[in-house]
């Protein structure tokens, strides 16, 4: 019987929810088709982002004992690569988040059909008026979680999910977010935030309310800031496979150095059209199912 639990940032990933740009872009031609309408800054290449995707994957693989892919679908976009977004998954099941992103509204529920088949029962689900995406989502190992409010997550949405994960989570604190470059980017809490160890954590801090980031050292929190000029190229967006191991974007290299200066051992692959172009780094492609 598979095991589930993913409430944590930083425990190793024993198996992981993935969907390659192969079932879910198909080609060339739907990109041309949806880059515009999903709010990409530029128009992706197909094959560069297969093949980017899939030296990602390889890291994945690698490292990961069970990978599932999800299937292609008749309901989903380009953005469907992101497997972190539309649900989360709890020791009781999965959630299933409501997106902010009126494109990505199917992926929920696709992501959920799929759930069950491997045998992860639904726990329940984020009903509109909540929004809740699970980029804006950063657990901690002290079974607390931080949410961000902004664009694409609300007040409405954080307090269903503190329904759902009763008896699960202490604690649920709530994040303001900037308005940044406005509704249309993709900007997250984790866009600011990635915990790579249980006291280490990357961060963007000129993004970040004042009390967030005091919140995180009062917790014990060493953070690794991110320099103005890599923050566009994803460097806050560090995925744990484990403490202390984890997958970037290649091309960071300050923020990359600063890592291994904490012991950590980092993996890197090219993401310029499946990452940077479509606004999901690696901690986007990927829902762990088990971390533990």
């Amino acid at each position: 019987m598979l095991k589930y639990s993913g409430l944590s940032e930083t425990k190793k990933i024993k198996s992981v929810l993935m969907k390659s740009p192969a079932r879910a872009w198909f080609g060339q031609e739907s990109a041309n088709r949806e880059w515009q309408k999903l709010h990409y800054p530029e128009k992706p290449n197909f094959e560069k982002a297969l093949y980017e995707y899939n030296q990602f994957a390889a890291i994945i693989e690698s490292n990961v004992p069970e990978v599932y892919y999800l299937p292609e679908d008749d309901y989903t976009t380009l953005d469907s690569i992101y497997t972190h977004d539309p649900l989360i998954v709890t020791g009781k099941g999965a959630i299933l988040c409501s997106m902010g992103k009126a494109e990505r509204t199917k992926e929920p529920e696709m992501a959920g059909k799929f759930m069950e088949k491997i045998g992860v029962p639904i726990l329940g689900k984020i009903e509109p008026p909540g929004k809740l995406e699970g980029g804006d989502v950063v657990w901690f190992e002290d079974q607390t979680a931080a949410v961000g409010i902004g664009y694409r997550t609300n007040k409405e949405g954080v307090e269903q999910l503190r329904d759902l994960t009763k008896g699960l989570v202490n604690e649920i604190i709530e994040v303001p977010l900037p308005h940044w470059n406005g509704p249309e980017e993709c900007l997250h809490l984790m866009s600011m935030i990635s915990p790579v160890d249980k006291d280490l954590a990357v961060v963007y801090s000129r993004m970040m309310a004042v009390p967030f980031r005091e919140y995180l050292l009062e917790k014990g929190i060493s953070l690794i800031e991110v320099p103005d000029e890599e923050y566009e190229n994803f460097a806050c967006n560090v995925l744990a496979l484990e403490p202390r191991k984890c997958a970037m974007v290649a091309g960071s290299p300050q923020t990359r150095s600063a890592l291994k200066n904490e012991g950590a051992l980092v993996f890197e692959y090219p993401g310029e059209d499946v990452s940077i172009k479509g606004g999901g780094g690696p901690t986007c492609l990927t829902r762990a199912i088990l971390r533990e």
